[in-house]
């Protein structure tokens, strides 16, 4: 597989790229990881299945969308390659520091910007991506209300239904679900998706973000999640705040948002 790593970057860099350092790094529970390098340059490579293919493309376009348009700084995915039983990812490789209570403040103030600046006409994302484990359905909408019912509440009742976990009836709890944002109108924002401590790093450049789950929606998803694994430093929501305050009403709704989040 190492032989088709090298190969595919001097292809796609227009090099002679040679592996002359490897080890494993932390990549999460889901995918290996590696720091592989030559002389002069670093790469960071996730390593799955063939199978996971079609996931490593979901990342790649997110990562490639939130370069384009992100005020947060992501690493930049190089390519995808398979060999004869892995598919792979090889993505800039970042070398990252213990952040301050600066570095937080700054990536809720870009975080903002991203929400505020970066906006869609409807909800929803080009495909259908994961985050961690779990099928995250996209399909684009111009409600919140009924994407939010239907496609993330919804959608993760009807999977663990097929668990035999039931929380109730599917459709009442979704119109119930529906009928609480129905009045609730935000604008469609780029959203990271899954954003937890893990998914968020710092560089000397300032702060970056990484593994998405990105959709265009309510801009609250993004800081519900922020909450659920324990919250963020102030430093950061104080960044946030004061650049792009959030609306009134938000303790309330943020219980809808992290149900879907496991």
């Amino acid at each position: 597989m190492w032989h088709t790593v090298e190969a595919l970057i001097s292809e796609h860099t227009n090099t002679d790229f040679r592996i002359r350092e490897k080890e494993p790094v932390s990549g999460g529970d889901i995918n290996l990881a590696f720091r592989i390098a030559d002389e002069t340059i670093s790469y960071f490579v996730k390593i799955n299945s063939k199978h996971s293919f079609d996931n490593f493309q979901q990342e790649f376009y997110s990562l490639d969308q939130l370069n384009r348009f992100s005020a947060i700084s992501s690493p930049k995915p190089l390519l995808l390659g398979k060999s004869i039983d892995k598919s792979f990812l090889v993505i800039e490789y970042l070398n990252l520091k213990q952040p301050n209570d600066e570095d937080w403040y700054q990536l809720g103030v870009e975080l903002a910007q991203t929400h505020q600046d970066v906006v869609h006409g409807e909800y929803g994302w080009q495909e259908d991506n994961l985050i961690g484990h779990t099928l995250q359905r996209n399909t684009w909408s111009k409600n919140w209300s009924m994407f939010f019912a239907e496609q993330r509440i919804g959608w993760q009742l009807q999977l663990l239904a097929e668990k035999g976990i039931y929380f109730g009836d599917i459709d009442h709890i979704c119109q119930t679900c529906h009928d609480m944002l129905v009045s609730h109108h935000p604008r469609p924002s780029l959203l990271h998706g899954d954003l937890w401590q893990g998914n968020v790093g710092f560089t000397n450049e300032g702060p970056v973000i990484f593994d998405p789950a990105s959709y265009y929606g309510d801009r609250e998803a993004d800081i519900a999640m922020t909450e659920l694994f324990g919250q963020f430093p102030n430093s950061f929501y104080q960044g946030y705040q004061a650049t792009f305050p959030l609306q009134k009403h938000y303790e309330q709704r943020k219980n809808f948002i992290t149900f879907i989040m496991f």
